[in-house]
């Protein structure tokens, strides 16, 4: 619902936005001339597409079409909503956020995700009451102390024990007006075939998940014995969304910032056995592979993302796909190097805190670490063997921005290969040109992840011409009647472009001036997408009289494309006229047909 209160609030938020220091927070970003360029964080790619016009207050990616202003960025990089966009941002910025009337239906869900929350807050109560204080949680405290785990670290984890029986959990919180339905929705509960419920996790030591508000979210439940799954997870929910949740990173997150690094394990138990080995600064995945979700929260906390995967093949698969993740985003990226083939748990437990810290002292850069993978698991004592260790340092390589960084990389990569400088050089350049054939293959489910790809869709001549006039009635909202005047903005060809003019057309019939705030919030993303291109890509040296030209060529252009469509359209309808026998109506399509070919003509 609109208001005077919540527009005045939205312009200030604005106002104070420098568009370019909120992109660079996840971009990095270089300036070339009145605009900056940096790798889109919507598409992986090696070369910069991405753009930032910050006099225009818009951005567009020039490979994968996204754009917008500010609070369109900030939408699509946090996935939320738009006004949530300006929320995030009106916090950061210290500006009070104005109340607004909600509908019932706002109420309603808002109450029901509270409810949910409050279920599961419940449920990590029962979970560690049955630990710490039943007879049924020694299983429980018997395997924690088996890995090391500290009393203080079940307290600071809330770590619990779900007992082994069908309905402890649902039969209690029952009793206690909790409807099936909120057990059901929060993961906690199955559906019986027969009807009722119960209990999704059984005999299993608990660890609550929370977001990085500290909200329970939903729960992992680890086997006692060798059953299948050996992990548990809540099933997806409205509040649990494994691709966007790093496990512990609601109490890492100022360790991170202090430290200024993230260390990215595996697992929630090496989350935990990390911690409680005095390394605070840990978060973990959950099961699923590192994503640029997962990446973005983290860099909004430090620059360093250091990984410590298990150290089996799978594990350094991991790593390489994370590695890939990363490596685009300007963030520094190192790995911690478990030796012995163990993951961080086993080794804090064999080892001792003090040799992890060791380790995480030691974390090898992002080209050591490839480098001393390759040359272990490549036989490079032949030149086939040289040109494959090779092909498979190339990613890492093309992926340095600096080029006297990449230079000396270039030269240890030569040396340790023995190979000829000129040779790795000549395979870098190559590789540098041609980077898709050099990506690292992603998981699975990577494969199927809900990722902005690059859409590279024909750029004919006519959409050419509807961005040079869209951008020239966005900067002079008194040509739109000019342009209505030349062509129904019904009637213009590109469907994206047309919803544009008619957003203009609908803000210039309410007297409402137009800005990149409003346009944002109202178009659709093929929309809000398009029209930052068409700000953003005007040529920075063209004057008045070259932009006044290129807006009556361009508008010229597609009053010949409608002229055209209408004279074709018209004369299929004669046809069909006359093929019906209406010879009178058919003359009468003609002879408009005939106007427009006469104009065409002239």
């Amino acid at each position: 619902m609109r208001s005077a209160e919540m527009d005045e609030f939205v312009e200030r938020v604005e106002q104070s936005s420098d568009i370019v220091a909120v992109v660079s927070q996840y971009v990095a970003l270089k300036r070339k001339g009145g605009r900056f360029w940096g790798c889109c964080p919507f598409h992986q790619e090696h070369t910069p597409s991405f753009s930032v016009v910050p006099d225009k207050g818009f951005f567009y990616c020039f490979g994968c079409h996204a754009g917008g202003n500010v609070f369109k960025f900030l939408s699509l990089i946090e996935n939320v909503s738009y006004f949530e966009a300006i929320k995030l941002q009106a916090e950061k910025l210290g500006i009070p956020v104005p109340e607004r009337p909600k509908s019932p239906q706002e109420q309603a869900r808002e109450q029901r995700l509270k409810d949910l929350l409050k279920v599961n807050e419940m449920a990590r109560t029962f979970f560690h009451n049955c630990l710490v204080m039943t007879h049924y949680g020694e299983a429980g405290k018997a395997y924690f102390a088996g890995r090391g785990i500290s009393a203080a670290t079940i307290e600071e984890f809330g770590l619990g024990y779900a007992p082994d029986a069908w309905d402890k959990l649902t039969g209690a919180f029952l009793k206690r007006g909790v409807k099936e339905e909120y057990l059901v929705a929060c993961g906690l509960a199955q559906e019986r075939q027969g009807g009722g419920i119960y209990d999704r996790f059984r005999h299993r030591v608990m660890i609550p998940i929370a977001d990085e508000r500290g909200r329970v979210v939903g729960f992992g439940g680890r086997v006692l014995d060798d059953s299948k799954p050996k992990y548990l997870n809540t099933r997806e929910t409205v509040l649990f969304n494994k691709r966007r949740l790093l496990f512990g990173l609601d109490r890492a997150h100022r360790a991170i910032s202090n430290e200024g690094r993230a260390i990215v394990v595996e697992g929630y138990m090496d989350a935990i056995s990390v911690f409680d080995a005095g390394v605070q600064n840990v978060v973990a995945s959950l099961g699923t592979s590192f994503t640029q979700e997962h990446c973005k929260k983290l860099l909004r906390y430090a620059k360093e993302i250091d990984f410590c995967y298990d150290s089996d093949e799978a594990g350094q698969n991991a790593t390489m796909r994370a590695l890939a993740i990363v490596r685009d985003t300007g963030a520094t990226v190192k790995v911690i190097v478990v030796p012995d083939g163990k993951d961080p748990d086993e080794y804090i437990r064999k080892h001792g805190a003090e040799a992890f810290r060791a380790l995480v002292d030691r974390a090898l850069p992002l080209v050591d670490y490839r480098l001393r993978y390759v040359l272990a698991h490549v036989r490079y004592d032949t030149l086939e063997g040289k040109m494959q260790a090779l092909r498979e340092m190339l990613p890492v390589l093309v992926g340095i921005e600096s080029a006297a960084e990449r230079s000396e990389q270039t030269k240890k990569v030569a040396r340790a290969l023995l190979l000829d400088e000129g040779v790795v050089r000549e395979e870098l350049s190559r590789a540098r040109r041609e980077p898709q054939r050099y990506e690292v293959p992603p998981a699975p489910e990577e494969r199927a992840a809900v990722q902005r790809a690059p859409v590279r869709r024909a750029d004919s001549a006519l959409q050419k011409a509807g961005r040079i006039v869209m951008r020239a009635v966005w900067q002079d909202a008194t040509l739109l009647a000019h342009v209505e005047a030349m062509i129904p903005l019904a009637a213009i060809p590109d469907e994206v472009q047309r919803s544009v003019f008619l957003y203009l057309k609908d803000c210039a019939a309410r007297g409402e001036a137009w800005d990149a705030v409003r346009a944002a919030a109202a178009l659709d993303e093929a929309a809000a997408g398009e029209l930052s291109r068409a700000v953003v890509e005007s040529g920075e040296s063209e004057d008045a009289g070259e932009a006044a030209v290129a807006y009556d060529d361009s508008l010229r252009l597609l009053r010949r494309a409608y002229l055209t469509a209408r004279y074709e359209a018209l004369s299929r309808e004669a046809e069909a006229l006359s093929a019906a026998g209406e010879a009178e109506a058919a003359l009468g399509k003609l002879a408009e047909a005939g106007k427009f070919k006469k104009e065409m003509d002239d």
